[in-house]
């Protein structure tokens, strides 16, 4: 959790953010986030690591609220190479090399720029 907040302090592309859940336990933690970026889109966070498990949700929107891109690990689309890691970009599913919030950020940045 800690890195995900430091990761967004740090970042140029974030213009704000907000904790919108967040729980823990001994062994574990969920955190919800929304995250203002400098172009007016937004970025939606969810993480939940415990010993065993790392699941993830990243999604990228529009100032509208439509879908740029959603990254996630739910486990389906077992014919990707990347599985369970995927993008989804308007109805297509893709493989995905971004499976954390750092490899997010560094891909929006580059968005940005370009």
């Amino acid at each position: 959790m800690l890195r995900t907040l430091e990761l967004l302090n740090k970042s140029k592309i974030i213009e704000s953010y907000k904790i919108l859940d967040f729980k823990y336990g001994k062994n574990f933690y969920f955190l919800k986030i929304k995250a203002k970026i400098i172009d007016k889109s937004e970025l939606y966070i969810r993480e939940y690591v415990s010993e065993k498990e790392f699941l993830y949700s990243y999604h990228w929107q529009d100032e509208k609220g439509n879908l740029r891109i959603r990254w996630d690990n739910a486990p389906h689309y077992k014919n990707l190479k990347t599985y369970p890691h995927h993008k989804h970009i308007s109805t297509n599913i893709l493989e995905s090399e971004e499976t954390n919030i750092e490899d997010i950020i560094k891909f929006i940045e580059k968005k940005l720029k370009s």
